[in-house]
């Protein structure tokens, strides 16, 4: 896939903003947690990565499906080089900071669903799937060492230099999609016929995704990370519950992704019809090693865990290219910008959830809740896959 020049510059630029953005996630984290020392508190600043496309997520999806895709893509990275920029200010309050970092994920939805519905116009259908489990890994990876290097940077440098960081990030992304991604028309448009509205498309997107069996199915497998997001969101309380550092922080943050890695490495080996066969089993396999935080185990038996958890992640890497070729292209962006919206929103309220059980019961248990409700869902959703294959 990297021989395609398009993909490559795509894939590049894919790389360094998501290190970027891993070093900022792990930045507001700890000073959240340092200024309040609330696991909830902290919980929230992280769902407020989740929380926006609620809100608007749908609806700034489709945009993609009227606008250029490379277009909507550039806009979004500018936008968020602002946004981001702007929290790295030190005079910026903590609601400015909160109001800041909503905007910066709501920009990134549009971004993400552009550059999903572009891919089956950059690759062919035999280099699709490929292209789609490397991107997927490509940002499990940048995740992992985005985390433990943003740790070290976080100790050596202020948070908000971090946060600086993540700007640059933006920018450059935005200079490679203007200059090696090529301009192409939106498509399914007609010359003449009237651009339909953002509420239009996104009424449509939901239409085929809700209303399709397989589609719908393959939707909810998605939404399966609203578990098992729940130990990042709680990483550095979790750290601290454990006497750790920063650094440890770092490294719980990047062991589910890196359990992901592994499982991506071994599922991309696999013939399609065998990673939908696996799926089923491998989303029971990413919550079902959580339960096991109950007993309140020692670091390196939770990193484990974790990275078991993070292995049985990786379905995700086949469900992610069936869900995307099983859909038309005049409709794949608005369509895509559903799943991902209600991806981020379920991690989101996960993540919430797991802060506040976390008060009330403490780190491990809450962890351990949260696997379990993910087997009960994963169970049933296998179940009814079994059946529609």
């Amino acid at each position: 896939m990297l021989s395609v020049r398009e993909y490559r510059w795509l894939w590049l630029a894919q790389v360094q903003s998501v290190l970027g953005d891993q070093f900022a996630q792990v930045a507001i984290a700890i000073l959240v947690y340092h200024r309040t020392g609330s696991p909830f508190l902290t919980a929230l600043a992280y769902a407020l990565t989740y929380l926006p496309p609620i809100l608007g997520g749908p609806v700034l999806s489709g945009l993609a499906d009227i606008l250029p895709r490379r277009q909507v893509m550039i806009a979004c990275d500018l936008l968020r080089v602002a946004t981001v920029g702007l929290m790295a200010v030190p005079s910026v309050p903590f609601w400015g900071l909160c109001i800041l970092l909503f905007c910066t994920v709501l920009a990134g939805v549009p971004f993400s669903a552009a550059r999903a519905a572009l891919l089956p116009d950059i690759l062919d259908s035999r280099l699709l799937t490929l292209g789609s489990a490397l991107g997927n890994i490509t940002h499990q990876a940048s995740q992992i060492l985005g985390f433990v290097a943003g740790a070290a940077v976080v100790a050596v440098l202020q948070p908000r230099w971090t946060l600086a960081i993540d700007a640059v990030t933006f920018g450059v992304s935005a200079v490679i999609i203007a200059s090696a991604i090529r301009w192409r028309p939106v498509p399914g448009r007609e010359a003449g016929r009237r651009r339909p509205t953002a509420w239009a498309v996104t009424g449509e997107g939901i239409r085929v995704v809700f209303g399709n069996p397989t589609l719908r199915t393959l939707l909810l497998f998605g939404w399966l990370a609203g578990f098992y997001i729940v130990p990042e969101g709680l990483a550095a309380p979790y750290a601290r519950h454990l006497g750790g550092s920063a650094v440890t922080v770092g490294l719980l943050m990047a062991a589910i992704p890196f359990g992901t890695v592994l499982g991506g490495i071994t599922l991309g080996r696999m013939e399609t019809r065998w990673q939908l066969r696996a799926m089923g089993w491998m989303a029971m396999g990413s919550c079902a090693p959580l339960v096991g935080c109950v007993w309140d185990p020692p670091l390196w038996a939770v990193l484990v865990l974790w990275l078991v958890a993070g292995i049985g992640g990786s379905f995700q890497l086949a469900a992610a290219p069936a869900f995307i070729t099983a859909l038309d292209a005049g409709n794949r962006a608005s369509a895509f910008g559903v799943a991902q919206s209600g991806l981020y929103a379920v991690q989101g309220l996960g993540i919430l959830g797991g802060g506040a059980a976390a008060e009330l019961v403490g780190v491990p248990l809450a962890v351990s809740l949260a696997g379990l409700l993910g087997l009960c869902t994963a169970t049933r959703l296998t179940v009814n896959w079994a059946r529609l294959r």
